[in-house]
């Protein structure tokens, strides 16, 4: 019997095409709902909504520093704006028109990083965005999410086309599964997908699954409990949780899609060291390298993101 079957972990879409999926829900009840998007359509999972609401879609082709003055100069207008690009040229290429004119001007773009992380494989370094986190954590009044699973992809959309002010929300690939039918997520708040007392993850979008199954394996064979939880939110920082964890948990292991350096982990140890907790503590993340080539499985492979090497990290931390 597979893992998924002993956990009863339902399988899911793509993140990406349940980020479409809500927006023409969205848009069908709100005409003020606008994307723009640069040359994305296909790759957004964005043709459906095209051809459902094509005075709704804005395409500016590929010229993401356009792609967002035009968003922000639409939601200063009052339009509910989804700025669509891919995450490495949305984040790196624009980021000074998201500091200036989305953030520091306060508009309320919704910036959505597709194909995140290491999502494009085979591609490269120069599709990678390993930045992302580090660069817009850095930015005054934005909110950084990256989603887990489907529900938390929907719960997402849904409460930042609510918020008054700009967020970034990143999105891979690959399709994934539902880890937890409870609904209790909120922007800003850590989601707790599995209890443990032994140690814990604090784990952010694609790589929160394959920490779950690792906490699993870990039961498994060492009996240890070890807990999960999807730190959906990089900024704000849930830190009422994180003083939860750093009282509760004598081992903690960050795991991202995303460089190690100015990341969940480095934020995580910034807020332990400096409210006087001393886990044992370790991040994940992809070194300080240009990434091996390959697909995101065996990127995530090589680096150990994976069932056996997350568990393999604990292994190490708990000894």
């Amino acid at each position: 019997m597979k893992t998924t079957e002993r956990l009863q972990i339902r399988p899911g879409a793509a993140n990406l095409e349940k980020f479409s999926a809500t927006l023409q829900e969205l848009a069908s009840h709100d005409r003020q709902v606008v994307v723009v998007c640069s040359d994305s359509r296909g790759s957004g999972k964005l043709i459906p909504f095209g051809k459902q609401f094509p005075e709704q879609l804005v395409e500016v082709g590929i010229a993401e520093q356009n792609l967002v003055g035009i968003a922000a100069g639409l939601a200063s207008c009052g339009k509910n704006v989804f700025a669509v690009s891919p995450a490495c040229f949305l984040t790196a290429r624009s980021f000074e028109q998201i500091k200036n004119d989305v953030a520091y001007s306060d508009n309320p773009v919704n910036l959505i990083g597709i194909s995140a992380g290491v999502s494009y494989g085979a591609l490269g370094s120069t599709h990678h965005s390993l930045h992302d986190f580090a660069a817009l954590r850095a930015v005054n009044n934005l909110t950084i999410v990256a989603p887990a699973d489907n529900y938390e992809t929907e719960m997402a959309i849904r409460q930042a086309a609510d918020l008054a002010s700009p967020v970034y929300l990143r999105f891979g690939k690959k399709a994934m599964p539902f880890l937890s039918d409870t609904p209790d997520f909120q922007l800003g708040k850590g989601r707790t997908i599995r209890a443990g007392t032994d140690a814990v993850i604090l784990a952010t979008g694609e790589t929160v699954y394959p920490s779950l199954l690792a906490a699993i394996r870990l039961e498994q064979q060492y009996q240890w409990q070890v807990g999960v939880i999807s730190m959906h939110t990089i900024k704000p920082l849930d830190e009422d949780l994180l003083e939860e964890v750093g009282k509760r948990y004598p081992a903690v292991l960050t795991v991202e899609e995303h460089s190690i350096y100015g990341g969940l982990g480095e934020a995580c140890a910034a807020f332990f060291m400096q409210r006087g907790h001393r886990p044992r503590f370790k991040i994940m993340g992809i070194p300080d390298e240009y990434t091996v080539t390959g697909s995101q499985k065996e990127i995530f492979e090589h680096y150990g993101i994976s069932e056996s090497g997350i568990a393999k990290a604990l292994v190490h931390l708990l000894h």
